[in-house]
């Protein structure tokens, strides 16, 4: 009898990892405790896969040889409870398709920065003319591109989420960016524990593997002796010894394995966070071997992400910037860091445990306003009440964005950056981020 594979999601990442289980002959079932998209739907439908949406059967669902889960399913939702107490694997949907190519793997994580790195990678790996794919919190689903036809490298930003449950996959290249607090909700408000997570992208690593990180991250230098990991490749922002990169003299400097430089004003990507991600997507390149004439021309060329300071409109000397995809206070911190000119602030949405001192400073000095958006806005009036600077307080994005119409003076900034998830009044970040830039067009 052929081996049961039973999907729990049936998002891009579990509708994906069914295709694949299906084509490679396994007894495939999908569930999904709340509504399945049609187009996932029609997708299941169409490789006759079995599903159920809004409930999850135990009698089909404990009988599996091995559960795929969903990243957004947390390990202590009471049907994987279930599942583990029967001693059946829980694996990710990376995981689950790892094992079925051959391809390099490029992986990135960290607390910020991993939707731009991996998207700058991928422009270029594409730029070199490579057989490559986008993966992971971004792109199609690696285990779809799996099942669809193999490439020669996937480019794969990987949560923390994700890394929970990866057990035998491996990263040629593990690209770790920073560790910040967050999700603090879902690893039980330990800070190690999700520091844990974030680390599991070196399990598996080999010594011809090459690790690329932020060098003057004090929690990354801590935890580095724990773990066996490919060959070093720090960045930094000042010269330091063994730095693959740096800057020196208005210059972006790589030092191996093929050395090279360019002017930091040629970077298409401004800010110091984005200089961090130029970097680690400049090393990631170098190491895969592609001409050091085509890193310098894609890092000129590359155009950016979308909800992340994305510029949507200029009204009544008024600039309106979107980064819905800021859903930690650290994201939020380097947004206002960038920030050139006084910003009326937008925060708000479903706390994850978070703590608004670390932008407390940046916010006394930068912001000329707040306004608040969210079901229940009550922590961010309990911890910005007492600053001294006016807040209003809103529950739609259309009032919100008229809020901030009626309070940004000419000459200022209006800032999407909302420090927390959307799940409270959207679907998502990116839904948040629409939501957004479509009100700001009507202004």
């Amino acid at each position: 009898m052929e081996k049961r594979i039973v999907v729990l999601g049936a998002g891009e990442s579990g509708c994906g990892a069914a295709v694949l289980a299906k084509k490679l002959g396994f007894d495939v079932f999908v569930s999904d405790f709340g509504p399945i998209a049609d187009k996932y739907k029609e997708l299941l439908d169409s490789h006759n896969i079995p599903w159920e949406e809004k409930q999850h059967t135990e009698e089909l669902i404990l009988n599996a040889a091995e559960v795929i889960k969903s990243p957004g399913i947390p390990n202590e939702a009471p049907i994987i409870v279930k599942i583990t107490s029967a001693g059946i694997p829980v694996i990710s949907e990376i995981e689950f398709a790892g094992r079925y190519t051959n391809a390099k793997m490029v992986c990135i994580t960290g607390s910020n920065g991993k939707t731009t790195t991996t998207s700058l990678i991928y422009h270029i790996f594409r730029e070199a003319g490579l057989n490559v794919g986008l993966a992971g919190n971004i792109g199609k689903s690696l285990a779809l591109q799996v099942a669809e036809g193999d490439k020669d490298y996937y480019i794969v930003e990987l949560s923390s989420f994700q890394l929970d449950n990866m057990y035998e996959f491996r990263a040629n290249v593990a690209v770790l960016l920073n560790i910040t607090p967050d999700h603090m909700d879902r690893y039980g408000y330990k800070m190690q524990n999700y520091v844990d997570a974030k680390l599991r992208i070196l399990q598996n690593q080999q010594p011809d593997d090459a690790f690329v990180y932020w060098n003057d991250d004090p929690i990354i230098k801590r935890e580095l002796a724990k773990y066996k990991h490919g060959k070093l490749y720090p960045f930094a922002e000042e010269k330091q010894p063994g730095a693959a990169a740096y800057t020196e003299e208005e210059k972006l400097v790589f030092t191996e394995p093929t050395p090279f430089n360019m002017e930091l004003e040629e970077l298409s990507l401004t800010g110091k966070h984005n200089l961090y991600n130029s970097m680690a997507a400049g090393i990631s390149a170098n190491v895969a071997g592609i001409r050091k004439e085509t890193i310098r021309e894609a890092l000129r060329s590359f155009t950016g992400v979308e909800h992340r300071l994305e510029k949507v409109a200029m009204v009544n000397g008024v600039e309106y910037i979107n980064d819905s995809k800021a859903t930690n206070v650290n994201s939020c911190w380097y947004a206002l860091q960038s920030m050139k000119r006084k910003t009326v602030l937008i925060l708000g949405g479903k706390d994850k445990g978070n703590d608004y001192s670390e932008i407390a400073e940046l916010v006394k000095e930068k912001c000329s306003a707040l306004v608040f958006l969210g079901a229940d806005n009550t922590k961010l009036h309990e911890f910005f009440g007492g600053f001294g600077i006016p807040i209003i307080d809103t529950h739609s994005m259309k009032d919100c964005v008229a809020e901030a119409y009626k309070t940004a003076r000419n000459g200022e900034t209006v800032l999407l950056s909302p420090c927390c998830a959307s799940f409270d009044l959207f679907k998502s970040y990116e839904e948040r981020g629409r939501m957004f830039k479509e009100e700001v067009l009507k202004l």
